[in-house]
């Protein structure tokens, strides 16, 4: 499936990306070092308006690793598909930004 080189395995990796990047960021750098759960994670972020974009953006750095590797072996249009993910990301970034300041 990942030697394939279509768009919606683009859409999909770069969908699923950014979550995966979540939980590891929850596991090394919440869970392990302050032993908080994940329900009360998802409470100081669902209460902290402006760490939502911020975590965003951290998450995205795992698909841009990803995009990275997808051009490198040359799997162009699933690279386009997650980088169309990724500007969506971004938008959403950008839009948490401008309404919660």
């Amino acid at each position: 499936m990942f030697r394939k080189d279509n768009l919606s395995l683009g859409i999909i990796l770069g969908v699923f990306t950014p979550v995966v990047a979540f939980f590891l960021y929850y596991v090394f750098f919440v869970m392990m070092p302050r032993h908080i759960s994940l329900g009360e994670f998802f409470t100081m972020i669902s209460d902290n308006k402006q760490m939502q974009p911020k975590l965003i953006s951290i998450c995205l750095l795992l698909n841009g690793v990803v995009f990275y590797l997808y051009t490198r072996i040359r799997r162009d249009v699933t690279a386009k598909g997650i980088f169309l993910v990724t500007m969506l990301y971004a938008i959403v970034i950008i839009l948490l930004k401008i309404l919660h300041g």
